[in-house]
């Protein structure tokens, strides 16, 4: 078996080209530098099928969904509530009516709170409401192992606690593989998540300093630091 992640959007909240600001300093003639908002699927193959989960919500799901080819999905993480993680979440009801049957939604109890009161819809059928919930919850934990069970196998992830301004998001933890899209402090006890890595995919939003992403050289300075076999970039902004 065998397990890949593919990066659906590296772009920071705005996205690039960004509505009114264009470009900033990104070359628009190389297909890089358009960025969608920051998701992630992983993927399991096995001789008997797939098993598939999506990391994060954000408002270009719809398209991300479709150019990935995905139909079907074993379990959704999210790693925090900020908008451009989360407000594309109701375009998981085609994959729930599809499927005929809700998603598996993974969140902390922060996250939770926020959910439920921005897409009470999704849990429940509102009062007059005719629509179906098309949602599962899951409690995450920190530092505990989620484990999320499809046709190719278990896919088995630890969230772990990150600073991201005055909120905290979370990472995940797949094998050698870690995922942290939005971060600009890692608490000295989760240092550990992060050691003997293959791969880190890392939040370094721009060149200056920023009150709640990694900068450039920050990010630098951990990879550094935690030496990990390879690093990818990610939540990239104009600038």
């Amino acid at each position: 078996m065998s397990l890949s992640l593919t990066i659906l959007g590296c772009g920071s909240s705005g996205g690039v080209p960004r509505v009114a600001q264009g470009w900033g300093a990104c070359d628009p003639a190389n297909p890089k530098n358009r960025r969608r908002r920051c998701s992630a699927l992983v993927s399991r193959e096995a001789s008997q099928g797939r098993t598939r989960v999506l990391i994060d919500t954000g408002p270009d799901l719809r398209m991300q969904l479709i150019d990935a080819g995905v139909a079907e999905l074993d379990g959704v993480l999210i790693s925090h509530e900020h908008a451009d993680h989360t407000h594309g979440i109701d375009d998981l009801r085609p994959i729930a009516i599809a499927t005929h049957k809700r998603l598996e939604v993974h969140m902390d109890e922060a996250t939770s709170r926020v959910m439920r009161n921005r897409f009470a819809y999704i849990f429940e059928t509102p009062p007059g409401g005719s629509y179906p919930p098309i949602v599962n919850e899951r409690r995450l934990t920190p530092g505990e192992p989620c484990v999320i069970e499809g046709q190719g196998g278990v896919i088995e992830t630890t969230p772990f606690d990150l600073e991201h301004g005055d909120i905290t998001a979370l990472g995940f933890r797949f094998g050698g593989l870690a995922y942290t899209p939005d971060v600009n402090g890692i608490p000295p006890a989760n240092v550990g998540f992060l050691e003997g890595l293959d791969v880190w995919i890392v939040d370094a939003l721009r060149y200056t300093r920023h009150p709640s992403h990694f900068s450039l050289d920050e990010t630098l300075a951990w990879i550094e630091r935690l030496k990990p076999r390879r690093a990818i970039l990610t939540n990239l902004h104009t600038d």
